[in-house]
């Protein structure tokens, strides 16, 4: 299976001219607890998807309240810069639309 068939939301969006905020809300109570505490989704795993450093992922946190998990990264480009391809941010949770997970 894959992390889009657990989660009712994957989206991305800015976080200012400089960063990048995703977001990721599961379907269930159920089926957050099972990412939280398999921690199916780490530092390391967004670190790889998105050709990063670990050290400078911004935020990475559960968050119970809305059954999901907020990550704010740096922006490849800053907003509206030469070479930047995503004015809004809203494409880059692409990325995680190829991660796979066992079976809850």
């Amino acid at each position: 299976m894959l992390l889009q068939d657990y989660a009712q939301v994957i989206r991305s969006k800015n976080s200012g001219p400089f960063e990048l905020t995703i977001d990721i809300i599961f379907k269930s109570l159920e089926d957050y607890l099972f990412f939280k505490e398999k921690q199916l989704l780490d530092t390391d795993k967004v670190a790889t998807l998105y050709q990063m450093k670990k050290e400078d992922i911004i935020n990475f946190e559960y968050f119970e309240a809305a059954r999901g998990i907020k990550i704010t990264i740096p922006r490849p480009w800053s907003q509206g810069s030469i070479g930047e391809s995503d004015m809004h941010g809203s494409q880059q949770y692409a990325n995680l639309l190829t991660v796979e997970v066992p079976v809850n």
